[in-house]
């Protein structure tokens, strides 16, 4: 049986930072910024995401009742695919996240569009 340490799917409230942090950063660097640079209360229980400049690299923050929680998952290949933009912070859902974890593109992801009908005739 295969386990993984993995956010909930129904967290929810997740936020990617774009900028390329550096990883010599601890919790307590991580939480200066989420409450500096993004205006947040990194003790409300919203999950962080960082990733490092050759994006091989993610930093997962998470204030879990008496403690933070630091996910830290480091790629021997591969890059994850970062979402583009020009906001300083992206929200995702936990199936996103997981999405992230496990190599996929959130930019290229596209779902069927979307139609809207008035009748059936």
């Amino acid at each position: 049986m295969e386990y993984r340490l993995r956010p909930h799917p129904q967290m929810p409230r997740i936020y990617l930072y774009q900028d390329p942090v550096d990883f010599r950063k601890s919790f307590r660097s991580l939480a200066a910024i989420v409450e500096q640079e993004l205006g947040h209360n990194p003790f409300e229980g919203a999950l962080y995401a960082f990733t490092n400049r050759r994006r091989d690299k993610i930093k997962l923050l998470y204030w879990e009742d008496n403690g933070f929680v630091l996910y830290y998952k480091s790629l021997a290949e591969e890059k994850f695919h970062w979402p583009g933009g020009e906001e300083e912070l992206v929200s995702l859902t936990g199936q996103q996240i997981n999405w992230l974890l496990d190599g996929y593109d959130l930019g290229a992801m596209k779902g069927h569009r979307k139609l809207h009908y008035e009748a059936t005739f």
